[in-house]
């Protein structure tokens, strides 16, 4: 279910980094006053989620470090070699262990 809206996100926010051009309505900008608009919200939200994956995940402490400065270094493309080339299913499959009694 999480995997899956990260991809959906990803798909939405590579379909609007596809325009070449910014949609203006009325003579205003589609991105708003700062430049960011939706594709740099959608950007951040799917680099904290990277962000967390990576801190949660059972690295070395120097590749987590690592990759969270790829991510932040390259917010788009570093976002997408995480998910890409991270293994993330390898790093991330420990999961909780139960308490003995």
């Amino acid at each position: 279910m999480y995997q899956l809206a990260i991809a959906a996100l990803l798909q939405l926010s590579l379909a609007f980094l596809a325009e070449a051009a910014p949609v203006t309505v009325q003579g205003t900008s589609w991105q708003g006053p700062t430049g960011g608009g939706i594709v740099g919200f959608i950007v951040l939200v799917l680099d904290i989620i990277a962000w967390v994956e990576i801190f949660q995940s059972n690295r070395t402490p120097m590749n987590k470090v690592i990759w969270c400065l790829v991510v932040f270094l390259f917010p788009v493309v570093g976002m997408i070699i995480y998910y890409l080339f991270s293994d993330r299913a390898s790093h991330n499959a420990g999961g909780y262990e139960a308490i003995p009694s």
